[in-house]
């Protein structure tokens, strides 16, 4: 990151130098080397974050995966002819943890060979976890006990390479270092994808002068190869990583917070059933909570048999997939909820409450019926955690990742050969050139200035960093100035 995607300032050496920019008449490029400039300084100061936010989440891209291995006695159970109700199943889990423990939700074995997550909640746990005992559905075993996080289920190695890629493990203050990554990956990738349209427009007006049908093809070296594997790389990945910067945005805090404004504003919040069994009661909005968000709270009693008639009311509503959650009432006067979870399928998502005094539908909501916003923001979560499409989004998430990763080191690598070689030598390569801004049209000062203050009002941490890179440009401006003077 820490030279553009269409490469920075040439060496002098080089043979074949392409401007950023092209040519302007009566004007001096401004746009081109102000986006060089923003590009090499954002990618040096931020890069590290960038690298590990990318090489934690390309980990955790797989963690769906490697969970079915690693708790695959937990996960798992002989494949048997029948199974029991639900109720027998929720009461072994209940013997198991006790009389302390508070069912929160039930997760019915989704295929044959798999187990029933029973959830409860209990003291001593976070507002983001629950405790799940793995009941064999067909002989009522118990076959494990674990503590699962947020809505998602995820399994405690699944939820530390989460809290690493999150927070570095460090609370609420780690996540700025998350945020501050995702909100300049995209800027960084912008600028890059910006100045690689320039070069290929300079290519090709230099091979029409010349007549050439391309420019000769002559083998690389040095800079010009890492060059060269910057660019091509850069342009695989650029909409990646501004997929990736767009939805990680929405999970952070500060940036996050405007996100969620601006889609409350615009009416974009994700339909979810009413649970009042009077008419005042608003939905909810929970689609964040893989990464760490809390499951309702359970301070009822719920009878352990009307789990199985609940299910065999949603499944004749809405509710045909076979991964789903039963959550009883959260208290006194709310219905019951049977929602599907398989993220794998973009078209899971349909939910319904059901009273359980009276067993009727009291409310539905069907993911067909989604505003498409609410459709796009479910699918963009599920495409950033790995879990739309399965594997094969795991797997090529974990490769992209790996690529905005390998952009940072090469970014790096270009600018240490960039180093002078002679006399006076430097510990790496110089920045482009200052004073661009000089060259621009009013409008176009007024264009940067506006678009800076916009974006630093809606991510502040960009705000607040594109500052501090504003004044260290300005005082080593004024020290060389004094030097030279």
């Amino acid at each position: 990151m820490a030279e553009t995607l269409a490469g920075e300032q040439n060496l002098p050496t080089d043979p074949d130098p392409a401007p950023p920019n092209p040519p302007n008449r009566g004007r001096r490029p401004w746009f081109g080397p102000l986006l060089r400039r923003l590009h090499f300084y954002a990618g040096i100061l931020v890069g590290p974050f960038i690298l590990v936010a990318a090489t934690s989440g390309a980990l955790y891209a797989l963690t769906p995966a490697l969970e079915q291995v690693v708790y695959d006695h937990e996960l798992h159970a002989p494949v048997a002819g029948t199974s029991l109700p639900l109720g027998e199943q929720i009461a072994a889990a209940q013997d198991h943890v006790g009389e302390d423990a508070v069912l929160a939700a039930v997760r019915p074995a989704p295929e044959p060979g798999d187990t029933t997550r029973v959830m409860f909640g209990q003291d001593g746990l976070g507002s983001s976890e629950s405790r799940a005992i793995f009941v064999d559905p067909g002989t009522g075993e118990v076959r494990g006990d674990l503590v699962a996080y947020g809505s998602s289920g995820s399994l405690p190695m699944r939820a530390w390479v989460s809290n690493l890629h999150r927070s570095l493990h460090l609370g609420d203050p780690g996540r700025l270092y998350s945020e501050l990554a995702a909100s300049w990956l995209g800027i960084v990738a912008t600028a890059g994808l910006v100045l690689w349209t320039f070069r290929l427009r300079a290519a090709r007006r230099a091979a029409a002068v010349t007549g050439a049908v391309a420019p000769p093809k002559r083998r690389r070296t040095g800079y010009r190869r890492v060059l060269s594997w910057h660019t091509t790389i850069g342009a695989v990945v650029v909409l990646v990583a501004l997929f990736l910067s767009v939805t990680g945005i929405t999970w952070s805090q500060h940036g996050g917070a405007n996100v969620d404004n601006l889609r409350t504003s615009l009416g974009w919040l994700t339909p979810s059933v009413n649970t009042a069994l009077s008419d005042d009661a608003p939905a909810g909005d929970d689609e964040h909570a893989g990464h760490g968000g809390a499951p309702s709270e359970h301070t009822g009693v719920a009878n352990p048999a009307t789990f199985d008639a609940v299910l065999a009311i949603a499944q004749r509503v809405n509710v045909n997939t076979g991964e789903v959650e039963i959550k009883p009432p959260a208290e006194p006067g709310t219905a019951w909820v049977v929602q599907e979870n398989k993220s794998s399928v973009p078209t899971a998502g349909d939910s319904v409450a059901i009273d359980g005094s009276t067993m009727e539908v009291v409310d539905q909501a069907d993911f067909a019926d989604f505003p498409l916003a609410a459709k796009l923001t479910t699918w963009g979560i599920d495409l950033h955690m790995g879990l739309l499409f399965g594997l094969a989004n795991q797997l090529v998430l974990f490769v992209l990742a790996l690529g905005i990763g390998s952009m940072v080191v090469l970014g790096y690598l270009m600018w240490w050969k960039r180093r002078p070689t002679r006399e006076p030598r430097g510990l790496a390569g110089p920045p482009p050139v200052r004073g661009a801004l000089r060259g621009a049209p009013w409008w176009g000062l007024v264009a940067v200035i506006v678009c800076a203050v916009a974006v630093g009002w809606f991510l502040p941490l960009v705000g607040y960093t594109l500052a501090a890179f504003v004044l260290v440009d300005v005082l080593i401006g004024v020290v060389r100035a004094r030097r030279r003077a």
